[in-house]
């Protein structure tokens, strides 16, 4: 089932819903109005941080929509108001999934970020130009293994290869999370994504250096969350 809606941008989304194991051949699937009942907007507050709101701003100006949802980007705020020292992300974008990050941060910790796109740096850095607990860099997340290792990681999922464990772990500190974001929730193990095993998925939840669980944000959107032992 498939519902339009529309986010803060004021750009067309769209929600999947997937059947669940309970739903056989022997009953009768629901009427998709009663799924949508089951399967609405998860609960929060309408009131975006200001600093989000600013993100969003830059994001309409500079036509970026590649951006984290709000569901990923409380669990961001949540999650970086346990944090100390030095948080990092890779891949900035437009400053959305930072906004989240600094809405959380608490006194003494702060924020490095690094977008490849120079143009969408530049953008971002307009939202932080005067906080001194964010850094924004023109450069590849690289850049930012002689500044580690991190209380914290914001990771896309999009490209598996430079978020394997084996590429992450020296980033994180001791008892340091790492977040990975854009997977398809997933009822079965191994997990699958588009017919296939979905190797980076299998590997951070299995690997014994972490201790790590799948969280769903939304009705069609998950999250990992792994700590580092």
């Amino acid at each position: 089932m498939v519902r339009g809606a529309y986010d803060e941008v004021g750009l067309r989304v769209r929600h999947f819903r997937r059947v669940s194991h309970h739903e056989t051949a022997d009953q009768p699937l629901e009427s998709s109005e009663h799924r949508d009942r089951l399967c609405g907007p998860m609960s929060a507050p309408p009131e975006l941080p200001e600093i989000v709101s600013r993100a969003f701003d830059v994001c309409r100006r500079a036509g970026y929509v590649a951006f984290c949802r709000n569901e990923t980007g409380r669990l961001l705020a949540a999650l970086a108001a346990t944090r100390g020292g030095t948080m990092a992300e890779f891949g900035t974008g437009c400053g959305v999934g930072t906004a989240w990050l600094r809405s959380g941060v608490r006194n003494g910790a702060r924020i490095l970020t690094a977008e490849l796109d120079e143009r969408l740096a530049v953008a971002a850095q307009q939202i932080f130009v005067e906080d001194d607990k964010v850094e924004v860099l023109a450069a590849d997340w690289s850049v930012l293994r002689d500044r580690g290792p991190f209380s914290l990681l914001f990771l896309d999922s999009g490209t598996p290869s430079e978020v394997g464990v084996d590429m992450i772990i020296d980033l994180v500190e001791p008892g340091g999370i790492v977040v990975l974001d854009d997977f398809a929730p997933c009822e079965s193990w191994p997990p699958i994504t588009y017919g296939r095993v979905d190797t980076l998925r299998e590997e951070w939840l299995t690997d014994e250096r972490f201790t790590a669980v799948e969280v769903m944000v939304a009705p069609d959107a998950s999250a990992l969350i792994a700590t580092r032992r």
